[in-house]
This record gives structure tokens, sequence and C-alpha cells, in this order.
């Protein structure tokens, strides 16, 4: 999906890539971000934010919640939207401070005391139970949490294992009960996706949940509620920001923008943000009908991917359809052309969107390469544990 905007803008991080894997200092099964870019995308987006009037809450599970990247991107948009309470705790212990947590996934009420005891700007809440375990652990820890009411999506833009929140039609009773919690106020409304890429042409363009969040905060506004913040996640870039801005939004939350891998830097590589990593694997077999076979590991299922790199000779492959319900043990490329040469071991390099902390995949950190002194700053887990 990316590599053609991989070898166009960061040429520089394929070759560090295959010289790593080459010297066998990285294994298949590798993902290798270059941490300069990263920093870099962050500082663009954070700059361009503060031009919109818009506040930035940044995501880290695409890149394998690690510590140094987080660390780099925090620089320069300080606080994060946690997706789990387990990634909030990793992107406090690097350093970042809390902003959005709850956001695609609820805090469980036992770990409620350790989350909010970092005062995160916002907890989202999907429904009436989770407001009043917030504010019941807010008020035992002696202050009252603004919370941000998650609506239920539009019909047809929920994701499987993404449901709930609160439906549009409901918000006054839910918003009449909340109001009676002491540990809490409400500070606003969000909803998920907010923005979504053409899948043709890559530009952003609001979903129907934007125009719901932006009813609903009016009816909260109508009721008394003021500074009433609305966070509009999902494909925020620099290319999404001014859209956001436009309609109303407070907060986005750039997660692959600060890799350069959304929908539109695949379609379009003269996006402002660099493309920031690569996936490396090796030939692990043939099959007898010339099929070459990669190590697996870390293909996801949404990764729209095409083709491979083999740095040695130069090849592209495409990579073969593989269905989601089965483990990526190994993922085929297509049988090379006749004169093509391809050895076991062979490197292959890859760039497709991804989900690091789904994998599982290592993931190599690469300074220096904005200054030509490439350095592999170390080994990672997809969790962010060093290896």
């Amino acid at each position: 999906m990316f590599l053609d905007t991989v070898l166009t803008r960061n040429p520089e991080l394929v070759e560090a890539a295959a010289g790593l894997h080459r010297r066998g200092e990285i294994p298949p099964d590798t993902y290798v971000m270059d941490l300069d870019s990263i920093e870099a995308n962050a500082a663009l987006l954070a700059a361009e934010a503060q031009r919109l009037g818009l506040g930035l809450w940044f995501v880290v599970k695409q890149f394998g919640r690690n510590p140094e990247l987080i660390r780099a991107v925090a620089r320069h948009i300080p606080r994060y939207a946690a997706i789990d309470a387990g990634e909030a705790r990793t992107l406090h212990a690097a350093g970042a401070r809390a902003g959005n947590v709850g956001h695609l996934v609820q805090i469980p009420r036992r770990a409620l005391p350790e989350v909010l005891a970092r005062r995160p700007e916002a907890v989202t809440v999907y429904d009436l139970d989770n407001a009043r375990a917030v504010s019941g652990a807010a008020g035992r820890l002696g202050f009252t949490q603004d919370v941000l009411v998650r609506l239920e999506g539009a019909d047809g833009t929920v994701y499987p294992g993404q449901e709930g929140g609160v439906p549009l039609a409901r918000l006054d009773t839910f918003a009449e009960a909340a109001e009676q919690l002491p540990g809490i106020r409400i500070a606003g409304v969000t909803a998920f996706p907010c923005v979504l890429c053409d899948p043709a042409t890559g530009t952003p363009a609001p979903t129907a949940n934007l125009l719901l969040a932006v009813k609903a905060r009016e009816i909260l506004a109508a009721r008394g509620h003021t500074d009433l913040k609305l966070s509009a996640p999902s494909a925020t870039s620099m290319a999404s920001l001014p859209l956001l801005a436009e309609a109303g939004a407070t907060h986005g939350e750039p997660g692959h923008a600060l890799t350069g891998t959304t929908p539109l830097h695949a379609l379009d590589p003269h996006q402002p943000e660099k493309p920031a990593y690569v996936y490396v694997s090796e030939i692990a077999h043939t099959l007898d009908d010339g099929r070459p076979a990669l190590y697996g590991g870390g293909f996801y299922a949404r990764s729209h991917i095409r083709s491979a790199l083999l740095p040695r000779t130069g090849a592209r492959l495409g990579v073969q359809d593989a269905p989601a319900e089965n483990i990526d043990y190994y993922r085929l490329l297509d049988a090379p052309g006749e004169g093509q040469d391809i050895r076991l071991g062979d490197t292959a390099l890859l760039a497709f969107r991804t989900q690091i902390f789904v994998t599982r995949s290592t993931v190599a950190v690469v300074s220096g390469l904005s200054r030509g002194a490439p350095r592999l700053n170390g080994l990672y887990d997809a969790q962010g544990r060093a290896l």
C-alpha cells in the first residue's frame, strides 16, 4: 500500500532496514521505525493544529506503544488518547500526559483509581453505568472529572468490536441523569470514526458521526453546559485538520499521520507527513509451484498490502491475499518470472497499513536517517518492552 510512497519519500529508511536485516541485526517480522521522521511529523501536526486553534491527543497503538517513539511525539504533542488502560499505563511510564482515556475501550471499573490519579483531561463514557463508575472513583480521589459522552455511531459506520455509545435521541435523558452525579462534569462529546478517507482518492471527508457529534454538542449547550469539547478521531492528519476546524471540532487524535501512513499518503506521496516505517521479512521457503513464502507475524487484516521488494535483486513481487481468519505464519508472494533469482533468507521489504499492538512483531527504532548517520537505537516487542 505504501511501498511506492516510502521508496519515493524515504529511501534512506528502505536502505537502512535492508542493511540491518542483511547484517543479522534484526530478525524477520520486524517493523523498522524512523524516529526522526516520526518526530518531524509530530512537529508539523502540532504547529498546524496550533494555527487552527485545535487541540491534539496523540495515539500510539499503530506503532507498538513504543517508549522511544512516545517520548519523541510528546515533545511536540504532550497529551495522549489512550486506547485502553494498559496503553495509558505505558504512555504514562514514558512521560506523556493523559489527554483522553477510554475513547475506544472503556476503562475497567477496578482500573479507574489508577487511571484517574493521572488527572486526564477527559474520560470518555459510553453509558450511564460507566459515568457512575467514573463519578464514584473521582469522588473518592477528591476531585471532579471531566467526561466526554461517546455517541452511538450512525448506521453503517460502526466497526465490529467497537459498538456502544449514547444514542443522540437519548442524549437529553443521559445528560439529565449524569448532571446529578457529583464526581463528574459533562465536558463534551466524541464519536468514531468522524473522518474517513475516500477509497479512490484518499481525500479525507466527514462521516455522519461528525455531524452527530456537532448536534450532540448543541443539545448539551442548550442544557447549559459550557466550554464543550468535540473530539473527532480517525484520519487526523495535516490534510484533515482544516476540515476539523471548519466543522467546529476542538480536538483531533493523530495516529497514522505520525508515521505518514493514512490512506491519503498511499495515493499522494507529496503529503507533508513523511512515511516512517517499513516491514522486514525474509524468504522462509519456496512452494513446489515456485511461490516464495515470507515469515509472517505482522500482517494486519486491513493492510491493503500489494507488493514486496527484494533488495538483493531489486525484484518486486505481488503479495497474495490471505484470509483474515487464519494465523499468518507465512505470507505467499507471486511466483517470480523466468530468470528471477530467489534465495532462502533473502530480505523482503513491505510497507502497508498496520496496527502493531495486535501483532507479534519486533519493533526496531532507528535514528539519524535525517543526518545521514543511521543508528539502531534498540529492539522492542509490539507492546513497547525492550528486547
